[in-house]
């Protein structure tokens, strides 16, 4: 039989990297299927997604509703964030009332964490100059590489970061301060998990394909599971500032059993977090998320 090369899209973050090193070090028979590594931060993974360029993506759930013509979320690769998440970070200590009318470093403007962000203390509207906020609007943002938003803070170029990825376990060796765990705040809203990432598939591809590369993912993230810390000394590569212990740490906070399945608690998670958004006008009213499930 012929191979398929697909392109899998995933962040070069320890959490990605433990979640596919099965895939990456051929670890295990995938059939026919080959998979092409495309390492990418999150909001170019999510743009390219827009226009259907990759067979296989990890995707924000906040950009799903933008893609949910081309892609069905796979039933395994997920990220949720249970009462922990994105974090806003400052240079001196504020509270959740004080970020109003501030500029605020975002990673992304289709990651999930800014959808979230925005869920919490009301919509944000671009840094430009010295204007105004526009009447129902909270606070202004500048998007800013992820890596790049704790040095950011630091420096004075906005007064809060909001900050994904390592940075919420390392945030503090550089002297910033919590104003909010938006895993946290979601949870005391809703009692569910935060639905961070995930991962889809193009629907072009057929059911068959869609069935049988969501399966070999799931595998990928299984294998890992049972062989963590060889999977974890892989993953440690990606790891910006992080020694083997907090990688470790890290990894388990992402890739745990919802990342196996979301199951119908991530599930509602997921349908409550887009239904919100898009009562609040953040998001497209997208429908019914499709997925295909794992076996």
């Amino acid at each position: 039989m012929n191979n398929i090369l697909l392109r899998l899209g995933h962040s070069p973050d320890p959490d990605d990297a433990f979640m596919f090193y099965a895939l990456a070090r051929d670890k295990f028979p995938t059939g026919p299927y080959r998979f092409e590594h495309i390492l990418q931060d999150i909001q170019t993974l999510n743009q390219r997604a827009r226009s259907g360029e990759l067979e296989i993506t990890a995707i924000s759930i906040h950009a799903y509703p933008y893609v949910a013509d081309k892609y069905a979320l796979t039933s395994c690769g997920s990220s949720m964030g249970d009462k922990y998440g994105p974090m806003v970070v400052t240079r001196e200590p504020m509270t959740l009332a004080d970020l109003h009318g501030k500029t605020i470093a975002i990673p992304g403007l289709l990651t999930t964490a800014f959808l979230a962000l925005q869920l919490c203390i009301g919509k944000g509207q671009p840094a430009t100059g010295n204007s105004q906020l526009a009447t129902g609007n909270s606070f202004r943002y500048i998007v800013v590489p992820f890596d790049q938003i704790l040095q950011t803070v630091k420096d004075g170029k906005a007064d809060a970061g909001l900050i994904i990825h390592e940075g919420q376990l390392t945030f503090q060796t550089i002297g910033l301060h919590l104003v909010v765990d938006l895993g946290v705040w979601w949870f005391e809203q809703t009692g569910l998990p935060l639905p961070l990432g995930g991962n889809c598939i193009r629907k072009d591809l057929g059911q068959p394909v869609m069935q049988e590369v969501t399966d070999i993912i799931k595998k990928s993230i299984q294998y890992s599971l049972d062989h963590r810390a060889e999977a974890v000394e892989y993953a440690l590569q990606f790891g910006r500032d992080l020694n083997r212990k907090l990688a470790d740490q890290f990894v388990g906070m992402y890739v745990n059993h919802w990342t196996l399945d979301y199951g119908a608690k991530g599930r509602e998670a997921i349908t409550t977090l887009l239904k919100r958004g898009a009562q609040a006008g953040l998001v497209p009213d997208c429908g019914e998320v499709e997925y295909v499930t794992a076996r």
